[in-house]
């Protein structure tokens, strides 16, 4: 039987305690990945600052896990105003810029905390 682990990533972590990621097996499974920087507490004021900074984040995440980005199955991404998906889709290409090998992505307008006008979570998939 698979055992659950615990992934943590320097370049990622939650104010709460809980690891970044989760892997069960194959299963990789992150929790919220944001535009904040651990090193300065201040959210970026502009949503394509936030993209860059949450898609940097993403393959450091994945590489903690044991993989990379091309384990991604599906990508969740909450932003704060969904008018504005033409600039996530700018980042969405730059990180998988082959139609054929893009995993599937969900997106929803939520209310977000803190500044924050967009987050994520990932489902993977390591063999």
């Amino acid at each position: 039987m698979a055992r659950r682990q615990s992934i943590y990533s320097d370049a990622f972590a939650h104010q709460n305690p809980i690891p970044a990621a989760c892997r069960m097996g194959n299963l990789v499974m992150t929790g919220i990945i944001n535009g904040s920087d651990p090193h300065h507490p201040e959210t970026p004021g502009t949503l394509e600052e936030q993209c860059e900074r949450m898609f940097a984040r993403i393959p450091e995440v994945m590489k903690a896990a044991g993989g990379t980005v091309d384990n991604i199955v599906k990508l969740n991404v909450q932003m704060a105003d969904l008018a504005q998906r033409s600039l996530l889709n700018r980042f969405w290409t730059q990180m998988f810029p082959d139609p054929a090998q893009r995993p599937v992505r969900q997106t929803a307008e939520v209310a977000l905390d803190g500044g924050k006008l967009v987050q994520c979570d990932i489902v993977g998939w390591i063999d």
